[in-house]
């Protein structure tokens, strides 16, 4: 029997087949991510980081609204809380939060020893599932005792607590300064959205820096993880801005569904997606890094 005709003599390979084009490239570049996105443990992970942020998010407000009570007066410190969350949560699931728990009269003036305690302790359920999420992705195979991912969780929230306390500082003070310099009764909205986005968003650049550095139970190189903090970091403003487009259907259909509990549902599911996306963001240098 004849020969099956070799390679070479099958006749010239396709431009393709030489060098893929960026599409190609792509779907090779993000079909790991999307695969890992896939497992089942991965949606586990970002439920039960969603569960503990909705369980720790108000006690965080309070203890954050008791700090910026000693610095500014209660009007002010409603403002700023108002626009931390409508940046974060939109229009509606923001001014929902402010007007419920943070009105002039109702901002408490020190930190409250039960809102201290259910803050650490609800998010260090952040933090757990994020390490063992970490580990997995770097394919480190013990984690942390349960001491000590506390005691790193606590360092954790005091170090990203002082950063969104920082972010608010700068932006009062950024207003303070165009107020005074172009002499303003009233800011408008678009300067101080520019304003809060100065401060915050290498804020959140940096916090989501430090999570991927140091979470994992052992050394990771750092200057990798920049450029992952980064991309991740305007993912997640992006998310918030699709949030915002899609804030006025996704509330109607939550409120016929789930009634009063529309807005903490809001608030888990916006949290699940931004979990999936930091978890994309660490699967991805961990590939990139091997």
């Amino acid at each position: 029997m004849p020969e099956p005709p070799s390679r070479s003599d099958a006749g010239p390979r396709l431009d393709w087949e030489l060098a893929p084009g960026p599409a190609v490239q792509q779907y090779r570049r993000w079909r790991p991510t999307a695969m890992f996105l896939a497992r089942t443990e991965v949606h586990v992970f970002a439920l039960s980081i969603a569960a503990s942020v909705l369980l720790s998010f108000y006690p965080f407000l309070f203890v954050l609204a008791a700090l910026c009570r000693n610095i500014f007066s209660p009007a002010r410190t409603a403002d700023l809380i108002a626009l931390v969350t409508s940046d974060f949560f939109g229009q509606d699931l923001g001014s929902f939060i402010s007007r419920n728990l943070f009105s002039g009269s109702n901002i408490p003036r020190h930190v409250t020893v039960t809102s201290a305690v259910l803050l650490l302790f609800t998010a260090n359920g952040v933090f757990e599932p994020l390490e063992v999420a970490l580990n997995r992705v770097w394919g480190i195979t013990e984690n942390r005792s349960y001491l000590k991912n506390q005691i790193l969780s606590f360092g954790l929230i005091l170090i990203c607590g002082a950063m969104v306390m920082s972010s608010i500082l700068l932006t009062a003070r950024n207003q303070d300064f165009v107020r005074d310099t172009f002499h303003l009764t009233r800011l408008p909205v678009w300067l101080t959205f520019i304003s809060f986005k100065v401060a915050a968003v290498p804020i959140l650049v940096a916090v989501l820096f430090l999570v991927y550095w140091i979470l994992p139970n052992r050394r990771i190189p750092a200057r990798p993880l920049v450029r992952v903090a980064v991309v991740v970091g305007l993912a997640l403003e992006s998310l918030k801005y699709a949030f915002l487009l899609l804030s006025p259907w996704l509330m109607a259909k939550l409120s016929r569904e789930y009634g009063v509990f529309q807005h903490s549902v809001a608030l888990v599911l916006v949290t699940f997606v931004a979990s999936m996306i930091v978890l994309a963001g660490a699967e991805w240098s961990a590939r990139a890094a091997r």
